[in-house]
């Protein structure tokens, strides 16, 4: 019903059957009143002749020529639904094959009310059966009543039957004109509705990409004027839009150099405040670094960063800040020394060396100025998608001018943090060594005095206080630094290969030799040899060390030939060497050939000052090592580390440092960061200060149960955790005793 065509064919369509429907029906009508008097007439008509040939047979008292009339006249007139003649109140006759029904039976019938009433007209009344039939009941008074009255029901089921097929046919007549009718209205419709809906198809084609649509005018009526003002009206409606999008064009650029401009400003705003509430030359860096993104297009940049100084300049790429190539410090100040420009250059002819840069086809260079002197540059990267513009380099210099500020001041701070930093760590070290404590202080003077001298040096201390490190200050302290510094660890080697190890090896001299091998000591000539855990040596190989320790000579196993060798001994020791010689486990004599000067390293415990000092250091290393910016310890994490007694000593403290440092994921060390004999509550505060010898060696038994326990006895583990070899390991667990229960 959307369409005219449709709305037009349906009217027709009610109009015909509204008028055909009222024609027909007031036809029906008219013909069911005709048929129905006609129906009436021949009621009374029958009704007449029956009663005037009934009258003789009832005079003549002939009741049975009275019935056969009766039936005589059921039989041709299908019409007559019954009959029957009542005198005196008694049936004579009757067409009813189970007798006349009483309903049927009035009162006057008996008494011939009827007849003296009226004698000479009929009684016609409409009854119905308890069927639903309907009949004209016609009482007919016979002789003026004197023989009695004639009762004769006529049916209107054949009259309403004629009125039925009068309908059924005026029906079809009707359909059939409804359908002519709307195939004639169809054509027509089609015919007149034509022009407006090819006027319809080409408006609808109409939109916002398609106003120049030319309307077919059709034909000179209303139609056709419809189309011509409807082109005349897109023609101005064309007209006006192109001038609304060019307006909208306008604006739109407009808006967007106002948004433009108004992030621009907010932004400058923003870095301004920003970069002033930060203090570190990185976090400056960062922080400026992640604002120019979301300004420009670019995406990478760097900042080259002069100091006011003699000192080579800075670059920050890639998260980090490491000081400039020296070949190419002159190219750059060459490039941004230029007053107040910033310009796009050639990717090849800038030559950055910044590794984010390797997709740039050109690099943007915005110089920025602090107090009219060049601070630096900022470089940004343009790939070949980049849509980076000379605005967007207004923009960032604007930016790096105002930045400038905080960022001369963050450079000057890292310098002289820098520079106190070296003060604090010349103050604190000394040839690797970290420690103010007196007892330090004293070593580094004996290594100091003791360094230039060839002189047998025996070091004392336990596992992990860097006994191996004193030994190598020694050596870069003496003039046979350029020659070489060779390690033993005597207790890694079993009897039969140690001397083998020390002295060397003739082919042949045993089995599986099979090569001449020089040992260590001729490895050492000219230089140092450190004998570490030199406690260890067995008996038997003691006596060749101490011929060496006393003339430098020596012979390889299995060989005849004398070498002499010019060496300087070191050696070291976690046990109490004395004790081992009071013991018999060590020679009198190579003990005090060795202990020409003693040195003796305190444990951690007895220097906790230095442990902030060692950890920090540790720290700045596995920082570099592991790529992270971890910047301190926590408070509580440093308590803990100076409430512990540290039985693996330094290098104990270097490992807890390692394991924090790749568990840290703030910029501090927190307490969870640590190993879990940390935080588990297995010491207490102060407890190496307070509680004796025996208390110490009963907790350094427990740590070791403990740690044995988390590597699930694995030794090799169990070592690498508490930065102790495995025979110093082996040792402390023969010394507590200790064994796996498994």
């Amino acid at each position: 019903m959307k369409s005219i065509q449709t709305r037009l064919l349906a009217a027709i369509a009610l109009i015909v059957v509204i008028s055909g429907l009222a024609i027909s029906q007031s036809i029906i009508h008219h013909y069911r009143i005709s048929v129905h008097e006609n129906a009436t007439a021949q009621a009374k008509n029958t009704a007449q002749n029956l009663a005037l040939n009934a009258a003789d047979k009832i005079l003549l008292n002939d009741i049975i020529a009275l019935q056969r009339l009766l039936n005589d006249r059921m039989k041709n007139d299908e019409a007559v639904a019954y009959l029957f003649v009542i005198h005196q109140g008694e049936i004579l006759a009757h067409t009813f094959p189970d007798g006349v029904p009483a309903q049927l039976v009035r009162p006057h019938d008996a008494d011939n009310q009827a007849s003296r009433e009226n004698p000479a007209s009929p009684d016609i009344q409409k009854i119905q059966s308890e069927t639903g039939e309907r009949f004209l009941d016609v009482t007919r008074p016979i002789s003026d009543g004197r023989a009695g009255i004639l009762r004769l029901g006529y049916a209107e089921a054949p009259f309403e039957q004629q009125v039925k097929q009068l309908w059924i046919q005026a029906s079809i007549m009707t359909l059939a004109f409804l359908f002519i009718a709307l195939l004639i209205g169809l054509g027509l419709i089609r015919q007149i509705t034509r022009p407006i809906v090819r006027l319809t198809d080409a408006v609808s084609n109409v939109d916002e990409d398609h106003i120049e649509t030319d309307i077919p005018f059709g034909t000179d009526d209303e139609s056709g004027r419809l189309a011509a003002a409807f082109n005349n009206m897109l023609a101005r409606l064309k007209d006006y839009t192109n001038r609304l999008e060019e307006s909208k064009k306008a604006l739109e650029d407009k808006n967007r150099e106002l948004k433009r401009a108004h992030r621009q400003t907010r932004s400058l705003y923003e870095i301004t405040r920003g970069t002033g509430a930060l203090a570190g030359l990185n976090d400056i860096c960062r922080y400026l670094n992640a604002q120019i993104r979301e300004i420009v297009s670019c995406n990478n940049t760097a900042f080259i960063l002069f100091t006011a100084g003699n000192e080579p300049p800075v670059v920050f790429s890639g998260g980090s800040i490491r000081t400039v190539d020296a070949t190419l410090i002159e190219k750059i100040r060459e490039i941004v020394n230029i007053p107040d420009k910033y310009r796009f250059y050639n990717a090849s002819d800038v030559e950055p060396n910044i590794a984010e840069f390797k997709n740039a086809v050109k690099v943007g260079v915005v110089p920025f100025y602090h107090e009219e002197r060049l601070a630096g540059a900022l470089y940004t990267e343009c790939t070949a998608t980049c849509a980076c513009g000379e605005t967007d380099l207004e923009a960032l210099k604007i930016i790096m001018d105002q930045s400038s500020g905080a960022i001369q001041r963050a450079l000057a701070q890292e310098n002289e943090l820098a520079g106190l930093k070296k003060q604090i760590e010349h103050g604190t070290g000394y040839a690797g060594l970290i420690g103010k404590n007196p007892k330090m202080q004293d070593l580094y003077k004996l290594i100091e005095d003791v360094a230039p001298a060839d002189a047998n040096v025996l070091i004392e201390g336990e596992s992990g206080t860097g006994k191996e490190m004193v030994a190598r200050a020694i050596h870069e302290k003496s003039p046979r630094k350029n020659n070489p510094f060779v390690v033993i660890n005597c207790s890694a080697y079993p009897a039969t290969l140690l001397e083998s190890e020390l002295f060397g090896h003739e082919k042949g001299a045993f089995t599986g030799a099979v090569r001449q091998k020089a040992g260590r000591f001729e490895q050492a000539n000219g230089g140092t040899i450190f004998l570490d855990e030199i406690g260890e040596i067995p008996l038997q190989a003691q006596v060749k060390l101490l011929r060496v320790v006393q003339n430098r000579k020596f012979e390889r196993v299995g060989g005849d030939t004398t070498i002499s060798v010019d060496i300087r001994i070191l050696a070291a020791t976690n046990k109490e060497l004395l004790q081992a010689v009071k013991a018999g486990d060590f020679r009198e004599d190579l003990f005090y050939r060795l202990n020409v000067i003693p040195m003796h390293l305190p444990p951690l415990r007895n220097r906790k000052n230095d442990i902030p000092y060692l950890a920090r250091h540790f720290l700045s290393r596995f920082n570099e090592i592991q790529g992270k910016f971890v910047k301190d310890f926590d408070t509580g994490t440093m308590r803990r580390l100076l409430e512990y007694s540290w039985p693996g000593n330094v290098r104990e403290l270097e490992n807890t440092v390692e394991h924090a440092v790749v568990l840290a994921r703030e910029d501090r060390i927190m307490p969870t960061d640590l190993p879990s004999f940390l935080t588990n509550g297995a010491f207490t505060e102060g407890d190496a200060a307070r509680k004796p010898d025996k208390t110490l060696e009963t907790q350094e038994k427990q740590h070791l149960i403990e740690m044995l326990n988390e590597c699930g006895w694995n030794k090799k583990e169990t070592a690498r955790r508490l930065g102790i070899s495995r025979s110093t390991l082996y040792v402390k667990l023969k010394r507590f005793q200790i064994k796996n229960p498994a």
